[in-house]
């Protein structure tokens, strides 16, 4: 079964963002993936331990119901790790607050999770060749009449805490001449800030960050297209002529590590054989 991420997130809302059925069996890679259930870190002995998302249509997605992950990092965990010759591969759930501090842990092997590559990470991990090349945007609803960012000013800005839309929102927001902005880091602890020309609000996922644009609590939501992708309706617009920042999403494993070279030898082979484009082909 071909399924995209539009078709995927079709099925997925006319379901209410319910449980996926057994249409969609068997597109979680194969029979040698084991998923673990949302937020557990056990896992068979011996099996490599990926950090995926549970709630990004297209990229990881966990059917509760079944246990089982869906999406394009789902499919080049399971290929990375038959090129690595592991066994079997346990899922386990992550999100932006917790995955850095569950590899550094060892909690789990690998985070493949929408994790870009930056250089404040690098100073941390080990990153694979990128898989995926993404632009952090902002959204708004369609009945707020923003239409530019200048008509952002004076109002509120939302992300997703723990991931790194609010540092580079400060950095371009500077950059353009909107704000003064920050020289400070702007981090997981810092969820409701005052600029001086803009108000920055910052939430626990992606779910409380969409339905506070939808009920005026935040004017536009700011986050990466891939994730944007799957809380966008006919009532919302991106802001056009305004990109945050490109980022490019790749595998991190412990900064050292024995999984690291493996772990990049395996991704550019896949880049080089042309399995990565099928893959985000399939999944678009």
């Amino acid at each position: 079964m071909d399924v995209t991420r539009r078709s995927f997130a079709a099925l997925a809302l006319a379901a209410g963002l319910a449980p996926i059925g057994s249409a969609l069996s068997g597109c979680a890679g194969g029979t040698r993936a084991e998923s673990g259930s949302a937020g557990a870190v056990a896992a068979p002995a011996g099996a490599l331990r990926a950090g995926v998302r549970a709630d990004v249509v297209g990229f990881g997605y966990l059917n509760e119901e079944t246990g089982k992950y869906y999406g394009l990092e789902i499919d080049i965990v399971n290929e990375l790790a038959e090129r690595m010759g592991e066994d079997s591969v346990a899922f386990i759930t992550v999100t932006p607050d917790d995955r850095k501090e569950m590899l550094l842990e060892g909690d789990i092997d690998l985070i493949c999770a929408c994790y870009s590559i930056a250089d404040t990470r690098l100073e941390n991990f080990d990153f694979s060749p990128a898989y995926y090349t993404d632009h952090i945007i902002a959204v708004v609803q369609n009945s707020s009449m923003i239409t530019t960012i200048d008509d952002m000013r004076g109002r509120t800005f939302g992300t997703m805490a723990g991931a790194n839309a609010a540092p580079l929102l400060n950095t371009k927001l500077k950059e353009i001449g909107f704000s003064k902005g920050t020289d400070e880091i702007l981090g997981g602890d810092d969820l409701d800030v005052q600029f001086d020309t803009w108000h920055l609000l910052q939430f626990p996922s992606y779910q409380e960050l969409s339905d506070a644009l939808e009920e005026g609590v935040v004017d536009a939501m700011v986050l990466d297209g891939a994730i944007a992708k799957t809380y966008m309706d006919d009532k919302r617009t991106y802001i056009e002529d305004f990109e945050v920042a490109e980022q490019s999403f790749g595998i991190a494993t412990q900064k050292g590590s024995e999984l690291s070279k493996p772990v990049a030898t395996a991704m550019q082979d896949m880049l080089d054989d042309g399995t990565i484009a099928a893959l985000v082909d399939k999944w678009d």
